[in-house]
């Protein structure tokens, strides 16, 4: 936990964006697995982690504006729960912490928001994920449970994204210290990439790594030969001679903050002149993106620009043709690469993707596009100091997707599917590192770059 100073003025600071009101800010609780007992390790709510910073479960922040009070709800344990879990401070000592001076029981919390009901003020809160708080906030609020979205508060949602998406250097510190974790991960599992290793093994050993040096993994980890499919999460299939492992993986520290890192690792420990190739394409994607990402850029722009560099090399290889700038435009290379350049990060791995991305990556300026590809881009606003942001081009070789869009004869002026066809058994590539942008550029957040260059990654292997 940070120091209570910095929860008082965070805290300050929503109240003085959303002006006026109740802000209900819920924290998680367990959820089981298959049984009640047999709880998922709990995970608290980020939003309420931001403001209130205590990871207890059942608890819910409320700030009430109008009144300049905070109120932390929540039941204490009792000797049942001390006897499984230990012992655990009061809601009153929890509050404390933060600097939060008013605590109740968790059954008082329908009186303060029927008071505050009664008396016209309004309910802020922001949308939920999780069934068992919609029916809360249901119950609270009166209104359907899956209605947590629609009647979600647009003043307080933009008030936690401006917030949220600057960091502060004690952030910072801890992105830093979960790229660090990330970068012992990533190298343990090029080291492991060999014949007859199994993906579950090399997953299960990272992994590991994340729960040892911080909290958790920042997200599911991703381990496949099968590069081309997004979310290729590991099998118990043994690494094969002459294909290509993608790991997308991260960690979070012990106050939650992420990291999220992209490598591929040719198994037979060199790529193969094919393999160079596309991996040389998405390299130069990625690189260019560190090179030109600062303030006031667009987002859009980077990704846009990162799809003009992989489709002149698409080009250069004979699997694409045509004028550049109008197969981008068409969105032909999005059978190549059918997701955005990268997201937001912070104490989500696509941070604060629950509150709506409209509202975090998109504004009046730079609003999402429908076209297919460029539709998954979930951030295209313009960048400032401060803003976190994962840079991943990539390229993949999508069977079902080559087969459909040739049958549909789609972009047919740009594609030469003759060619691609050889390529279907070809995996994919993508490249991720998390970038903070500064005050005239970005740079790639952690003391040590995880090896992403060819010669590298080879070389590593070799050692």
């Amino acid at each position: 936990m940070f120091a209570k100073e910095i929860y008082v003025q965070r805290r300050a600071e929503l109240k003085a964006r959303v002006g006026e009101g109740l802000i209900l800010l819920f924290g998680n609780n367990d959820a089981p697995s298959n049984y009640p007992a047999n709880a998922y390790r709990f995970r608290q709510d980020s939003c309420f982690l931001y403001f209130f910073g205590q990871k207890r479960e059942g608890l819910v922040g409320v700030i009430d504006v109008d009144n300049d009070k905070e109120y932390i709800f929540g039941d204490d344990i009792d000797i049942d729960d001390i006897i499984w879990t230990g012992y655990v401070p009061s809601v009153s000592d929890l509050a404390t912490e933060v600097g939060v001076s008013n605590t109740a029981p968790m059954a008082e919390l329908q009186t303060v928001v029927n008071s505050a009901k009664a008396k016209g003020q309004t309910i802020h809160f922001v949308p939920q994920c999780r069934h068992d708080l919609m029916i809360q906030l249901a119950d609270l609020v009166g209104i359907h449970p899956l209605q947590s979205k629609e009647k979600a508060s647009v003043k307080l949602i933009k008030a936690i994204v401006d917030m949220r998406a600057v960091k502060k250097a004690e952030e910072v510190a801890e992105l830093k210290k979960a790229a660090d974790i990330g970068y012992m991960m990533h190298t343990t599992a090029q080291k492991l990439c060999a014949e007859g290793v199994t993906e579950k093994y090399i997953a299960g050993v990272i992994e590991g790594i994340a729960m040892s040096y911080g909290d958790r993994c920042s997200f599911q980890s991703i381990l496949s030969m099968h590069g081309e499919i997004q979310h290729g999460y590991p099998s118990h299939s043994p690494m094969e001679a002459g294909r290509l492992m993608l790991c997308d993986a991260g960690a979070e520290t012990d106050e939650n903050y992420c990291s999220d890192n992209t490598r591929v690792t040719p198994i037979s420990g060199k790529f193969t002149q094919r393999q160079r190739d596309i991996y040389g394409a998405v390299e130069a994607a990625h690189d260019w993106v560190i090179e030109n990402a600062k303030p006031d850029v667009k987002w859009l722009d980077m990704h846009l620009g990162a799809c003009r560099i992989i489709t002149d090399h698409l080009k250069a290889i004979g699997l694409m043709k045509g004028d550049t700038e109008e197969a981008v435009r068409a969105g032909a290379h999005a059978m190549f690469m059918p997701h955005g350049l990268g997201h937001m990060m912070g104490l989500d791995v696509h941070d604060m993707e629950g509150l709506g991305q409209n509202f975090v990556g998109f504004d009046d300026e730079v609003q999402p596009s429908t076209q297919f590809g460029l539709n998954c881009l979930r951030c295209g606003r313009r960048l400032q100091k401060g803003f976190v942001m994962t840079d991943e081009p990539g390229i993949y070789f999508i069977p079902h997707l080559i087969d459909l869009w040739r049958s549909e004869k789609k972009h047919t002026d740009f594609i030469n599917y003759d060619a691609v066809e050889a390529f279907k058994d070809f995996g994919g590539v993508r490249l991720e590192d998390d970038i903070i942008i500064t005050d005239s550029g970005c740079e790639i957040i952690g003391d040590k770059i995880i090896p992403y260059h060819i010669d590298e990654v080879e070389e590593l292997i070799r050692k």
